[in-house]
């Protein structure tokens, strides 16, 4: 599905998750679960999934799509909301449903809320560094493939914010943009022209004196690539608010806020999707 300008809505997060879940469930479930067959299809039973660490709790809606998809009748309490900060072994959703249902649903339900609220969790301890600057930390699309939305959706739970859904919603000009147009000002230009609905246009620098031709031909958001902390100083000097002005290339946690105190306004960090490090939950099931 496309979801443009990042609109998560409660509609389009509903249907963004079902259309997650089917696939998901195509690929482990198939033709059917041989395990759960075992299972007295008849057999009610009571569930909660376990946090077994802190976290913030992302992905409620593919948890709550994987478990009713299957069991339309389930009931899902959750103890700990969307957005919020569970702790170690706390319950974060009770369950009552068929029990082969819930088994089949299982582990799709986890794998999604495990991915999700690693990406929030961590985006939200690079967002606190940064607390009290002007500086917004942004994702990129360095995103699982098929699974761009749904990280970029936990990345906004953790307090971050969204660059660019894909290649169709925004001009980012880089390096090789520039050479094979001819000029700063010429692909600047040029982007004018042939993106005017573009969600905004974006060009790269790598140098201060790029900087300032890039201001000079107009442009109102531009990626400071790779800068020394004491250029980007000057270069925040040199823009006097005219832009806005990103920092982009090799950040990590260590020296963030040092970046951040530079005066500049979004920091885009790669690893917020691209290394997830996932959230361990667990489902617990009462007596079959």
């Amino acid at each position: 599905m496309t979801l443009l300008n990042t609109e998560f809505t409660a509609e389009a997060i509903t249907a963004l998750a079902k259309a997650d879940v089917a696939r998901a469930l195509l690929e482990d479930v198939n033709t059917g679960d041989l395990t759960a067959s075992l299972i007295d299809p008849a057999k009610r039973t009571t569930a909660r999934i376990l946090a077994r660490e802190s976290a913030v709790i992302c992905g409620s809606a593919w948890a709550e799509a994987a478990i009713l998809g299957l069991d339309p009748t389930a009931k899902l309490t959750w103890r700990v909301c969307e957005g919020e900060r569970c702790q170690a072994d706390q319950t974060v959703l009770d369950i009552e449903g068929f029990a082969g249902k819930l088994l089949t649903a299982e582990r799709t339900a986890l794998n999604f809320m495990q991915m999700m609220s690693g990406v929030a969790t961590k985006t939200a301890v690079y967002v606190d560094i940064v607390k009290g600057t002007k500086a917004k930390i942004v994702d990129t699309r360095k995103t699982l493939p098929g699974l761009r939305l749904a990280q970029k959706y936990a990345v906004m739970c953790g307090g971050g914010t969204n660059h660019r859904i894909g290649l169709y919603d925004a001009v980012l000009i880089k390096e090789n943009h520039i050479a094979a147009a001819g000029s700063i000002p010429a692909v600047l230009e040029r982007a004018a022209k042939l993106a005017p609905n573009a969600k905004f246009i974006e060009i790269e620098v790598e140098r201060l004196d790029q900087l300032a031709e890039a201001l000079d031909a107009g442009a109102k958001m531009i990626l400071l690539d790779n800068m020394s902390v004491p250029t980007l100083h000057e270069a925040v000097k040199i823009n006097q608010g005219r832009a806005i002005l990103e920092i982009s290339g090799g950040v990590t946690l260590n020296g963030l806020r040092e970046l951040a105190e530079t005066g500049v306004d979004r920091i885009s960090i790669g690893t917020l999707t691209k290394d997830v490090k996932a959230t361990d939950f667990s489902m617990r099931f009462g007596a079959l």
